[in-house]
């Protein structure tokens, strides 16, 4: 089997008898389609015989040579990758429910998530798991919506430029939200201009975007008159017709409290640069028709657990923890949101930010600078800050470093210190002994 088109009409007949796909022998379901993905460290073609063993229906493969015994449940393709992401551009061609992407340098995945916990108070929302928003996330997000799913929410991004359209030509949004535009992944954007080049396809391929009006950025390339249907603002203040909503932040203790709807929310998220996220989801709620008081709701309940703006509080120390990822963006607005919060005692702690290639340097030196100029108690982990340290601050250039100084007594904290975590993943924060 080739992946043409009409191949693909017949993969897609399986599919809708065995609607579930796996990519991965740990987590076979029974009667699954199972795709075998290569990547710089695996080959799946080299678990064909374990997957039929767990019990996949059918495995989709571009190498028989590692077939103990070729069997009519084998099914060869060209490039497996290829048949997976035309597979569910199909299957989305199918569908006939609203679908709304989302990309953004930061705050996609919080946006979605509150989004989601929007929508689902009065629909059966498929969306995008975990961080399952890049080229493989995408096309496994797209078959994972069934028949009976009413909207679906779909986090696209990206790490190089051009990558957002070829997400959109599979997802095919009707709908769309850019979060923000920053400085992340560098390395592989080369520059910001690229970065808004990639990130703004999701505006020229969506037929209704919602647009935050305080980003004089993203308002310049929404594309759609602001006297059109197509577009839809939200934020501080009203910016016309089209404008779905406003909000203000009351106060942050240390999470926000705001007025939306005339009605004051206490939230469970933390850092004004959440505003913008929790305004989207009302937005997208309201255009759809969720009830007012279900909004609100939807926003106070929802929790962040997964290190984006995640408040832990233990016997000594409220934290912070926004550590699932950082760039030169996100780091500044924690930064000036961590400043506006009262409290006693305050520390940042500080970790790389990588894949930033030949602006490395000057973008970790900007960060320290930021922090001295405004006199932020500030400890740097990781080699980056640590090549560039001084006197004035602390800097290790691991977990392990900063984790002995601490049980060294030398690095004693103040009782119920306010602490802000923020750095790339692949320092591991999360490894921090309090």
């Amino acid at each position: 089997m080739s992946s043409d088109q009409n191949n693909i009409k017949e993969l897609y007949k399986l599919f809708v008898q065995f609607p579930f796909v796996c990519t991965d022998t740990r987590k076979i379901v029974p009667n699954c389609l199972f795709f075998c993905l290569k990547g710089e460290n695996f080959d799946g073609n080299m678990f064909v015989n374990e997957a039929l063993e767990k019990g996949a229906r059918y495995v989709i493969t571009d190498n028989l040579t590692v077939l103990r015994s070729y069997d009519l449940t084998v099914l060869k393709v060209d490039n497996v990758l290829q048949t997976l992401q035309q597979l569910a551009q199909y299957h989305r061609k199918q569908l006939k429910i609203p679908v709304i992407g989302i990309t953004g340098t930061n705050g996609k995945t919080t946006t979605k998530e509150l989004l989601v916990s929007v929508l689902s108070k009065k629909y059966k929302t498929a969306y995008t798991k975990g961080n399952l928003n890049n080229h493989i996330g995408v096309p496994l997000t797209l078959l994972s919506i069934k028949q009976d799913d009413e909207i679906a929410v779909i986090e696209m991004g990206a790490n190089h430029t051009g990558e957002i359209a070829e997400l959109c030509e599979m997802a095919q949004p009707e709908y769309g939200i850019i979060t923000n535009i920053g400085k992340a992944h560098l390395e592989g954007f080369g520059t910001v201009e690229n970065i808004i080049e990639t990130k703004t396809a999701l505006y020229r391929a969506a037929k209704t975007i919602f647009v935050n009006g305080e980003d004089e950025l993203l308002r310049s390339y929404a594309l759609t008159p602001e006297s059109s249907s197509g577009l839809r603002s939200y934020g501080l203040h009203f910016y016309g017709a089209n404008t779905d909503i406003s909000g203000q932040i009351l106060e942050m203790n240390p999470c926000l409290v705001i007025n939306l709807f005339h009605k004051k929310i206490q939230t469970q998220l933390t850092g004004n640069y959440n505003l913008p996220n929790i305004l989207a989801a009302a937005a997208v709620g309201r255009f759809f028709n969720v009830p007012t008081e279900d909004i609100c709701n939807a926003i106070a309940e929802y929790s962040p657990q997964n290190q984006r703006s995640q408040i832990i509080r233990n016997n000594n120390h409220t934290l912070i923890a926004d550590y699932y990822n950082a760039n030169p963006t996100s780091v500044k607005a924690a930064l000036e949101s961590f400043l506006q919060i009262e409290a006693p005692h305050k520390l940042a702690i500080l970790g790389d930010m990588l894949e930033l290639g030949e602006n490395t340097l000057s973008e970790h030196q900007a960060i320290i600078d930021f922090c001295e100029t405004n006199k932020i108690e500030t400890c740097f982990i990781g080699d980056n800050f640590y090549a560039l340290r001084n006197e004035r601050s602390h800097f290790f250039t691991n977990v392990e470093e900063f984790n002995t100084y601490l049980l060294s007594g030398r690095g004693s904290l103040y009782k119920n210190t306010l602490i802000l975590i923020k750095g790339s993943r692949g320092i591991h924060l999360e490894n921090i002994s309090f």
